[in-house]
């Protein structure tokens, strides 16, 4: 991913991944109109920057349509790589260190790492 994408941008993308297909920007900006003030402008230029960063398509048809060519799970492996490498040195254990020290982890939290940490371990 080239560039991060913004907050205001990933609300856009939010939009095109809960569509599931390709939306116009009349129906993007109808569902952001129920969580924003945006105005059209606004949209489209978030849109825009998103085309130009490689991470939605447009394609003209009668109007254009707005697809993500990422998924959310891939954003989502990015933004968590990223935050390890700025913030952890690149240490995933040192972010979940963090994660303890600052009590963000309850017990059943704990319980449930434990167990994946035994996912492909030798004792099974």
């Amino acid at each position: 991913m080239a560039s991060r994408i913004t907050d205001s941008e990933s609300l856009v993308m939010r939009v095109l991944w809960e569509a599931g297909h390709e939306l116009t920007i009349t129906h993007i900006r109808t569902s952001l109109e129920k969580t924003t003030d945006w105005d059209s402008s606004t949209i489209k230029t978030l849109i825009r920057r998103l085309v130009n960063k490689g991470v939605v398509e447009a394609t003209k048809k009668e109007v254009y349509y707005y697809r993500p060519l990422i998924t959310e799970e891939e954003y989502n492996q990015y933004i968590t790589q990223d935050i390890i490498d700025r913030l952890y040195n690149g240490s995933a254990k040192n972010l979940v260190a963090s994660l303890l020290d600052n009590k963000k982890l309850d017990e059943k939290d704990i319980e449930e790492l434990r167990n994946m940490f035994k996912v492909g371990g030798k004792d099974e």
